[in-house]
């Protein structure tokens, strides 16, 4: 590794990765795309209504926004992954399989009783607004637009564009912390994927719900890190500075809003 590379385990403890081989290759760049899961209207949008609600998500816009810029700047792609149900519901709320409809639906109504938002059974259906993608995009940015469920792998073409690739690593960012986060790390990781999660860029449920999830993660998965710290490493191998805001930074978000790529 060319900087001193650390992570949190069980999301608490800040240590000082090892420099070996293993470590060595699970922070290459050339082999990492970045999976940005669900950022679009009906997660963050500032309409006066949306489907579902995610606020934690939408307070880190700009985050996502300077993540994703400067790690384009290196050549780091960026895949979007989208939960994109068709227009009508036949894929989740209006199934006539016998479940009829993803878990969350049903388990949601207990965290709020009574719950009411008609707009709710329109959640990601196609030829609506609510799939318009809220952060900045770029023509070298890639879709992944098949996501019925909680994870980005299922039933979606990920894995078979991460192999035509040649990604052994992903940077896994988006809503939600401890829903289709968590869920796309397992699929990643039970996949042989190598996983890293910036904590300061997803965003979840609650505060406590997103330390559950990256608890998790770091345990079985992946890397749990700050961000400026993993740019760091990878602008060092690129023979790149980072901005110099970010430097000994430890949270995208403190500078996200007044920090531009090149200054």
């Amino acid at each position: 590794m060319d900087t001193e590379m650390y992570c949190y385990l069980e999301d608490r403890d800040k240590t000082l990765l090892p420099s070996n081989e293993v470590f060595d290759r699970w922070l290459n760049p050339k082999d990492t795309a970045i999976v940005c899961i669900d950022m679009h209207r009906g997660h963050i949008g500032d309409d006066a209504e949306i489907t579902l609600d995610t606020p934690r998500a939408r307070a880190r816009i700009p985050a996502h926004n300077l993540f994703h810029a400067l790690a384009r700047d290196i050549e780091v792609p960026i895949i979007h992954a989208q939960h994109w149900q068709r227009y009508g519901g036949i894929d989740d709320a209006c199934s006539k399989h016998h479940n009829r409809g993803a878990n969350w639906r049903v388990l949601y109504d207990l965290y709020v009783p009574g719950f009411e938002n008609k707009l709710m059974l329109e959640h990601s259906w196609e030829g609506t607004k609510w799939l318009d993608i809220m952060i900045e995009e770029d023509p070298r940015d890639l879709y992944v637009r098949t996501k019925k469920r909680l994870s980005a792998f299922y039933p979606t073409d990920l894995e078979f564009l991460l192999h035509q690739m040649g990604i052994h690593n992903i940077v896994i960012t988006g809503t939600m912390t401890d829903a289709c986060d968590l869920s796309t790390a397992f699929d990643a990781a039970n996949r042989d994927f190598r996983v890293i999660m910036p904590r300061d860029i997803v965003a979840g449920y609650s505060a406590e719900s997103e330390h559950a999830a990256l608890l998790c993660i770091s345990l079985h998965c992946g890397l749990v890190v700050d961000s400026p710290t993993l740019l760091a490493e990878w602008y060092a191998r690129a023979g790149r500075e980072l901005p110099a805001n970010l430097r000994g930074c430890t949270d995208i978000n403190e500078v996200a809003n007044n920090l531009e790529v090149g200054s």
